[in-house]
């Protein structure tokens, strides 16, 4: 796709039901993400993930994409242990999970680490970023990063906050695509978007402004009210299965 001038389209998701909806809808490649603790049960940080629990998004996600390429974070869990910790991981998502690859902070870990998992047939999407302002050196040192990344055995690259300047470069430095999240732009190969704050799936969503292309908590806030007037007012429920069926 990418040298065929094609735009990837990435979508980070958590479960089997939202992983058909988005392979249906088309996208590339669905992402079990490491958000879920934060975005879905309430933890404070992706730091507090393990890999039992990534193993069990990993799995629903797998169940429901047929086409789409199927993405799973290694948790920060595993790679603040270490090289085997973070390997045995990589390999459960791969091997139990279903994981046709598998995303590395390379923050967290290392290039070495990557090549580690290249070599034991473990596809690597990595993932690099950036804060502040870019100069000269600093996008010099990101094409750099991106090649040894590609070098070592990545299959794709997911490049943070790249910018307008970085971006670019690094796209063009490399021959493997490179993807962005979180303020990546429309200068890379690709786009990476939480499928939650895309359709504003969080309980927050149900009372902002925010401008999405859907706001499912508003619509299920709706709902549930409307539900409970009619429990209360002994209303027949809609969706329920008909007396005697």
């Amino acid at each position: 796709m990418k040298h065929d001038g094609q735009k990837i389209v990435a979508a980070v998701l958590y479960d089997c039901q939202m992983a058909q909806i988005a392979d249906r809808a088309g996208v590339d490649v669905v992402s079990a993400g490491d958000s879920v603790g934060v975005a879905l049960w309430g933890h404070a940080s992706e730091a507090e993930l393990t890999i039992e629990q990534m193993l069990l998004v990993c799995r629903a996600v797998r169940r429901g994409a047929r086409r789409a390429l199927v993405s799973c974070d290694v948790p920060l869990s595993a790679l603040h242990q270490g090289r085997d910790a973070a390997l045995h991981a990589a390999a459960l998502l791969a091997r139990d999970g279903g994981a046709d690859l598998v995303k590395v902070d390379v923050a967290a870990s290392s290039v070495d680490l990557v090549r580690s998992l290249t070599e034991a047939g473990v596809a690597v999407w990595a993932q690099m970023g950036r804060t502040g302002d870019v100069d000269a050196p600093t996008v010099d040192r990101f094409v750099r990063d991106a090649q040894a990344l590609e070098v070592a055995g990545a299959a794709m690259i997911d490049f943070r906050h790249s910018g307008p300047v970085a971006g670019p470069a690094v796209a063009a430095a490399v021959r493997i695509p490179v993807l962005g999240g979180l303020g990546g732009g429309p200068w890379l190969d690709g786009r990476v978007r939480s499928i939650a704050a895309a359709l504003g799936y969080s309980a927050a969503a149900a009372g902002d402004a925010t401008d999405r292309y859907a706001n499912v908590a508003a619509a299920a806030l709706t709902a549930i009210e409307a539900l409970c007037d009619d429990v209360r007012a002994a209303r027949p429920l809609r969706g329920e299965p008909a007396a005697g069926s």
